[in-house]
């Protein structure tokens, strides 16, 4: 099936990590935290409750720890009505991520615990028993792909939803912090990028795969000429190309009071794959996408911002609009 005839049936099997996100209160500093918010995080997670708040279907696929965090992420998981029937709990050492990061803008900073992370230990079988029939669409993000025995099942998983039809949409979602060498980055990602339908990343990150900045525009569009159906290059602030065999669709963004810069690309997934499974156009598809991500950086947190279907409604009726896109 096409990635618009998946997407449009409102099943999304997604794949990667969970883990819980820790944010001082009041913008404070880390180092002068009295205060922490609580939320659940983690790429693929975000996505999934994104697309749940929008009315679709989501299942996530992956490990956790056999702890407190670990259940924690896992009774978020049902709070935002996420399937977790496919994630699964390991006991050893290894440990379920936790994220440290502040609700400021200004001398932001992070705090990541992915050593020994639970989520790359997701296997063979636990991608092999899955009945990919009941699912229209399957997400990842990169970084699944940054260690093994992750990596491995993730790619067994796309060849195991391409036989069943499904459509594979891909956010590049480059950490350099997780994988062994930039080179290996590299190679792995393209190998992604060339199996997937749709592609999502900033200019960074096709810059990156392609072997230079300058390079990374023609990749996008090379990408959308040869083996994916929908590639969005997205530039921050100065919008987002989108190309198919036959557009390049240039969109721009709905500027915000940002509080935080994290949690954006997660819900422009989140909020294009809703459009799209909505019957929308796509430019239409592009700025709900854009919509979302501006609505997710004006608040604290990360899948807790992700906006409902009413949320988003009102925001688009609300604002004046995006700006105008990049120039071609």
């Amino acid at each position: 099936m096409s990635a618009r005839t998946g997407i449009k049936g409102g099943k999304f099997l997604v794949v990667g990590r969970v883990g819980m996100d820790l944010s001082p209160t009041n913008r404070a500093q880390t180092e002068q935290a009295t205060d922490m918010f609580v939320a659940m995080g983690g790429s693929s997670a975000n996505i999934a409750a994104g697309l749940v708040k929008l009315g679709l279907s989501a299942d996530l696929v992956t490990c956790v720890s056999d702890d407190a965090v670990g259940r924690y992420c896992l009774n978020q998981l049902d709070a935002y009505g996420v399937g977790r029937n496919h994630v699964r709990t390991i006991s050893g050492e290894e440990r379920t991520s936790l994220a440290v990061y502040e609700t400021r803008v200004e001398d932001h900073q992070s705090v990541i615990y992915r050593n020994n992370a639970a989520d790359f230990q997701m296997s063979l079988p636990d991608v092999e028993n899955i009945d990919y029939s009941q699912f229209t669409a399957l997400i990842t993000a990169g970084t699944v792909f940054a260690a093994e025995p992750s990596r491995t099942a993730t790619f067994r998983a796309f060849e195991l939803a391409k036989n069943a039809g499904l459509p594979i949409i891909f956010d590049v979602d480059y950490r350099p912090y997780s994988w062994p060498s930039p080179q290996v980055a590299a190679d792995v990602l393209s190998r992604a990028a060339a199996l997937s339908d749709v592609i999502v990343g900033n200019d960074e990150e096709f810059g990156f795969m392609a072997g230079g900045m300058d390079k990374g525009r023609a990749k996008a569009r090379d990408l959308a000429q040869t083996t994916t159906e929908i590639v969005v290059y997205k530039m921050g602030q100065h919008g987002a190309v989108t190309y198919t065999q036959t557009e390049e669709i240039p969109t721009g963004i709905f500027p915000a009071n940002a509080v935080k810069p994290t949690g954006a690309g997660d819900s422009f997934m989140a909020g294009f794959m809703a459009a799209l499974a909505d019957d929308q156009d796509l430019k239409t598809a592009i700025l709900h996408g854009s919509a979302c991500a501006s609505i997710v950086v004006a608040k604290p947190g990360c899948a807790p911002a992700m906006p409902n279907t009413a949320e988003l409604k009102t925001f688009l009726n609300d604002h004046p609009g995006p700006t105008a896109g990049p120039t071609m």
